[in-house]
């Protein structure tokens, strides 16, 4: 048996293994840590977040009444808003002749204050100094019963010029001056703040509201908290504006000037209902079809477009 220990060549091939055999785990341990330390990740596909459904627009407001298409057109081009007083008051003249209109209508901002007025009819107060007409002359007129206090069927008569007026006003001929200058309009009702709507609709809704007022009979009760008289009956006080002015001027005033508002509405409501938004397609078929396409033209004349300007907000 051989000495490993005094064989030299013996001694080098077992150094030589081991040499050999350290190397080679060596290397094996070193290309471990390189695989697990520095050799490159595989990429994984990381799936991306859905994107988040947009909110679909907000529909464009439907037109409730819109101007008919018939509706006659300006000979001349409409001053700009601002400057239309003058057109305004001669085509009232023409309406209503110099004297009422002298007497009775407002010389300056007529559209505008016509506006905001049209527009606060429904609400609870009225700015009077917005009004397109003048104040009714006097003060209110009152008489005690017992104790309490009751409008005078007197204080009537103070608006008696003014429902004069109105009973002599043709409403298809007032239509026809109201169409005309439609585009002045609409143009002060965005300008307050309504974007997107449409001034004939607020008007047939106020004009609604007024025909709503309901029939009070004498005696009518009031109460002076403070400077101005009002209704003892609250749910008197509580109604709108325009309602509580049709009470004041009597039933008789305020009968006459619900028959002329209601022909008036007709007059400025009789379009057909098929006829399509701003912008949309025309409905496609028959009558059936038109029938259900639910939305409406613009209110504007053709050829016209509004443009928003600058007005008192609505009080």
């Amino acid at each position: 048996m051989w000495n490993k220990a005094t064989d030299p060549e013996e001694s080098f091939r077992d150094k030589a293994i081991w040499w050999s055999a350290g190397i080679v785990i060596a290397a094996a341990v070193a290309i471990g840590v390189y695989y697990r330390y520095y050799s490159p990740v595989p990429a994984t596909s990381v799936p991306h977040p859905a994107a988040a459904p947009q909110p679909a627009p907000p529909p464009v407001p439907a037109i409730q009444h819109p101007i008919p298409p018939t509706a006659e057109q300006p000979a001349q081009p409409l001053p700009p808003l601002d400057q239309s007083d003058s057109v305004v008051a001669d085509s009232m003249v023409g309406l209503l002749g110099q004297p009422a209109v002298a007497k009775f209508l407002v010389s300056h901002h007529i559209i505008r204050d016509t506006v905001v007025t049209v527009d606060n009819l429904p609400r609870n107060k009225v700015a009077a100094e917005l009004r397109p007409v003048q104040p009714t002359p006097g003060d209110t007129v009152v008489e005690t019963q017992g104790s309490s206090t009751v409008l005078s069927q007197q204080n009537y008569a103070r608006y008696a010029p003014f429902v004069a007026v109105v009973r002599s006003i043709d409403p298809k001929a007032l239509a026809a001056v109201y169409f005309r200058l439609y585009p002045l309009f609409q143009q002060a009702y965005e300008s307050l703040g309504y974007p997107g709507k449409y001034f004939n609709d607020r008007l047939v809704q106020a004009i609604d509201s007024l025909l709503a007022t309901p029939d009070v009979q004498d005696p009518i009760l009031l109460v002076r908290p403070n400077v101005f008289y009002q209704f003892a009956d609250p749910k008197l006080e509580a109604l709108p504006a325009g309602q509580k002015l049709l009470i004041r001027m009597g039933p008789q005033n305020a009968g006459i000037i619900k028959a002329k508002l209601q022909e008036f509405r007709a007059a400025i409501t009789a379009t057909p209902p098929q006829m399509t938004q701003p912008g949309a397609p025309a409905p496609q078929g028959g009558s059936g079809d038109q029938g259900n396409s639910g939305a409406q033209p613009s209110p504007l004349p053709q050829g016209t477009q509004a443009s928003p300007g600058n007005a008192p907000p609505p009080q």
